[in-house]
């Protein structure tokens, strides 16, 4: 059966009360939550009100003014600029698809490290960390093929957008357009224009 969820109260006075433990908890105690996978939801204890993406942001903020940040200003500036934009919505699943397997991928190699050597987490960390040294250029050159093909996708649908928009407002006259004697092609700078009429003397 699964585990059912641990109802988390915050009062006015920011005060976090546990309802399965019966007690008040820190900001510490819902983190610790989160690094035991624990199943949580965090609520105004008056309206009922969703909280736990606000309680989890106050997390990251915590971790993030600390001595080891993860995210660096230009990628913070980035996210910003995602805010609004048409890509919103496709980032935001991007960024916790990519996430999701990363974390599936060193969930199934603590596994095996653990089948090997047992249950030692100096053995683990040491052993991921020299995974990622070595997959390193290996990601990156994934990520800047995966970057390429996205940009020529990208100049492909901007060509087909253009290309429609021509198809569609040729079909419409616009007043005065084009001018008389216009062709389309264009005129050789070489051939000289032609001279207005002269008037025939009297």
């Amino acid at each position: 059966m699964a585990d059912q969820i641990r109802l988390i109260k915050k009062y006015p006075n920011r005060r976090l009360y546990d309802t399965q433990t019966s007690s008040y908890i820190t900001l510490a105690d819902v983190k610790a939550l989160v690094l035991e996978s624990g199943n949580f939801q965090v609520v105004d204890a008056k309206t009922g009100e969703e909280l736990t993406r606000n309680i989890l942001l106050q997390i990251i903020l915590e971790e993030e003014a600390g001595g080891a940040p993860m995210f660096t200003s230009e990628l913070l500036s980035q996210m910003i600029r995602f805010y609004g934009n048409a890509m919103q919505g496709m980032m935001g699943k991007y960024l916790e698809s990519n996430i999701r397997a990363f974390t599936d991928m060193q969930a199934k190699m603590q596994d095996q490290v653990r089948s090997v050597y047992g249950d030692n987490p100096a053995v683990n960390q040491d052993l991921w960390a020299q995974f990622l040294n070595f997959q390193g250029p290996a990601m990156q050159s994934m990520m800047g093929a995966y970057m390429e093909q996205s940009k020529k996708m990208y100049s492909q649908m901007q060509e087909q957008l253009d290309s429609q928009t021509r198809n569609i407002f040729s079909g419409f006259p616009f007043p005065g357009f084009p001018p008389p004697g216009f062709t389309g092609e264009p005129r050789d700078p070489d051939t000289p224009e032609a001279e207005p009429p002269v008037a025939p003397h009297k």
